[in-house]
């Protein structure tokens, strides 16, 4: 609670989460061991983009894009600030 920079309470953290809690209790889950990867994987790619301020849709159609031409998975870190 006394260092500079560092929030008292762990808001952020259930901010985070709240998107995933909402779509599973709005959608009551999903039916298969394959269907949960798919979901906890696509809410990590949102949660992410969303914090980093970048466009969920352009990831995921880079994503598709690079499948598609056999390339590697773009990365979901933010680009290194340029010395």
């Amino acid at each position: 609670m006394d260092a500079d920079g560092v929030e008292p309470t762990n808001n952020a953290a259930k901010r985070a989460l709240r998107t995933a809690v909402l779509w599973r209790k709005g959608s009551y889950g999903t039916q298969s061991e394959g269907g949960a990867r798919f979901a906890e994987r696509l809410l990590t790619v949102t949660a992410t983009c969303l914090q980093h301020g970048r466009s969920v849709l352009d990831y995921l159609t880079d994503a598709c894009t690079a499948v598609q031409r056999r390339l590697p998975a773009p990365s979901l870190l933010p680009a290194p600030a340029a010395a």
